[in-house]
């Protein structure tokens, strides 16, 4: 590496001469493909952004100058520029640097970034505190196409463009949301726009047809609207903001050039770039769709590395599940939130496109449309990410649960998800969603029983959430035919004198082996397979309150507001005597690192729940 081993902070890369800047890339992008294939993580995204991110870092002065980035998958080219790069090998890893942006990581991670649609509104407000302040340091967001499709992005634009502020976004066009103009014909528009040749004669235009009153007025808005034909940035335009381009956002001189013009402009401006996702590696170029969280692969071919188990993930087993559900009932549709792979939907779509729905980044208006649907008798499924979730609180309980529509929302990544860190630890929605009226609230042990829910779930005439983890199942038999559970009913898997284990969703195995290993300690253990976070089998708790007089409650969830909490809620308003230990996620944001490692750091596992009950009876 003759650049990277040199740069330890963007001040030297300026050192560096322009016309070397493309090496530098290269130096990146070998470097990030060489540490994913081994770690896993986010790949197409950041090789499609390194050129742009090398090109900002060498025009602006950061840290006083101020980049914001929407999501922090495309930005590794930015951590390695910026002091990281000796560290960037153990990314994403325990104890290793995050795969997202984090303040506390680097005093160039200006907002702390993992989910999208974030920047614009955070850049806004940091522009308005300069402003407020009299400080004169520059402010530029770095938003994906893909984040436009986010309402609170233009949320945000319509408040800069209010506003009139010193800002600069950066739209990373990745070819798969505005249309594709890259070519010499736009290079000379774009310098034609930053010289200003171009605005000012639009400017002379309209102050002269403005005087007219009648075919003045008529004119300037047909020309307006013949505009929009021929410049897609007329939207932006029309919101307050100077757009230029669109440019090559693989032409870093041209980049470097272009960025030196927008730097010192007044107001909003919108620089549309083009990239290609994958840039610079051939097989994430082909399948940027792959690639964009890719699990661990061979450099060379770029195949995944084969899981000797073939345990079925739970998403693939609900993918396989929907799919014989849909099959048998018409009216069944499903709708993803920009996440038809990582949800499991991409069958579904391939299968029944006319029943898929593919909304973008808009969790709040995927659920809400989803209840549009079932008013009109439809049975729809919105499979949506537990910590994307949090976004629709508000649609879930003013259109659905306060009108009792049967929409199913199936929420995968339940639970702690591993690298990705606390920014996707599914962990807050259990006491997130419990407290709402007309609600059932469903978590499946095992990939089995998660089979059973779903069928479960659109026999329902209420709202249902199932909430199942990432990764693979525990491998368990898997029943022929689908089964109704009765709503609010749980199953003890083994009854114990000394004590009982009231587990939900995956932590249900680990508290059968932490029973047997209790059993060695000459303790008996008994466990509860839950099923409903709600409505709680109330006959049960009351059966193993009167077995043991000790329950203890296990869940993958926060423990404030969660599955214990309401155990024990509901236990003092019935009388139910006994003594009880909750056992679940800490008031903390949790780390990353693999599950195995956070469940064990968080005593969730089967000798972390056996230890932590020996202690407590003792």
């Amino acid at each position: 590496m003759k650049f990277l081993q040199n740069i330890k902070s963007p001040s030297d890369l300026k050192k560096i001469k322009v016309e070397k800047l493309p090496d530098v890339a290269k130096e990146i992008r070998k470097t990030i493909v060489d540490v994913i294939s081994g770690t896993g993580g986010h790949l197409a995204s950041s090789l499609g952004a390194t050129d742009l991110i090398i090109a900002l870092h060498y025009v602006y002065d950061m840290p006083l100058d101020k980049i914001v980035f929407d999501t922090g998958h495309q930005a590794y080219a930015h951590k390695i520029l910026t002091g990281r790069y000796d560290k960037f090998k153990n990314i994403r890893q325990k104890g290793g640097i995050s795969g997202f942006l984090k303040r506390e990581e680097s005093e160039y991670d200006v907002f702390g970034a993992g989910h999208a649609s974030t920047a614009l509104s955070a850049a806004c407000g940091i522009a308005a505190a300069r402003d407020y302040y009299g400080y004169r340091h520059r402010v530029v967001a770095v938003v994906s196409d893909g984040c436009m499709t986010g309402g609170m992005s233009w949320e945000a634009m319509q408040n800069i463009g209010q506003l009139g502020t010193d800002i600069l976004v950066v739209l990373n066009d990745n070819q798969m949301f505005i249309s594709r103009r890259v070519g010499t014909l736009a290079k000379i528009l774009t310098k034609l726009l930053t010289m200003g040749t171009v605005q000012n004669a639009e400017r002379r235009m309209e102050i002269v047809l403005g005087k007219f009153k009648f075919w003045g007025k008529n004119l300037l808005r047909v020309a307006k609207r013949a505009r929009v034909l021929f410049f897609p940035g007329m939207v932006f335009e029309e919101m307050g903001f100077s757009y230029f381009g669109p440019v090559d956002g693989h032409n870093i001189p041209e980049l470097v050039e272009i960025l030196g013009y927008v730097k010192n402009l007044k107001g909003p401006v919108l620089l549309h770039v083009v990239t290609k996702k994958g840039k610079g590696y051939d097989p994430a170029e082909d399948q940027p769709i792959e690639f964009h969280g890719a699990g661990k692969f061979d450099v060379e071919t770029g195949l995944a590395h084969k899981d000797p188990a073939a345990i079925p993930t739970f998403t693939r087993v609900f993918s396989d599940t929907i799919l014989k559900l849909a099959e048998d009932d018409s009216r069944i549709v499903a709708i993803t939130a920009a996440m038809p792979e990582g949800a499991g939907l991409d069958s579904f779509r391939d299968k029944y496109p006319d029943r898929y729905y593919d909304v973008g980044i808009a969790e709040g208006h995927a659920v809400t449309f989803a209840a549009g649907m079932a008013v009109q008798g439809l049975k729809p499924v919105a499979a949506i990410y537990s910590s994307f979730m949090q976004r629709a609180f508000d649609q879930v309980m003013h259109d659905v649960c306060l009108q009792k529509l049967p929409v199913v929302i199936a929420m995968d990544r339940a639970g702690i998800v591993g690298e990705d860190g606390p920014t996707h630890h599914g962990v807050f929605d259990m006491g997130l969603f419990r407290m709402l009226p007309n609600i059932v609230i469903m978590a499946p042990a095992d990939e089995n029983e998660l089979r059973h829910m779903l069928k479960t779930a659109f026999e329902f005439n209420l709202p249902v959430f199932i909430r199942y983890p990432r990764g693979k199942g525990f491998g368990v038999e898997i029943d022929g035919d689908l089964k109704f559970i009765k709503p609010g009913t749980g199953i003890f898997l083994k009854k114990g004198k000394d004590l009982n284990i009231l587990a939900i969703g995956n932590r249900v195995h680990p508290a059968l082996k932490a029973a047997e290993l209790l059993k060695e300690k000459g303790i008996d253990a008994g466990v509860a397979d839950m099923r409903f976070v709600k409505p709680l089998d109330l006959n049960l708790i009351e059966e193993a309150a009167a077995m043991s007089g000790r329950i203890v409650t296990v869940e993958d969830n926060a423990l404030l507001g969660g599955f214990g909490s309401y155990v024990l809620e509901t236990a003092q308003e019935k009388g139910i005597k006994a003594e009880m230990l909750k056992l679940g996620i800490p008031d903390a944001f949790v780390g990353h690192g693999r599950p195995d490692e956070l469940y064990k750091d968080l005593r969730l596992d089967s000798t972390g729940i056996c230890e932590r009950i020996l202690n407590w009876i003792s």
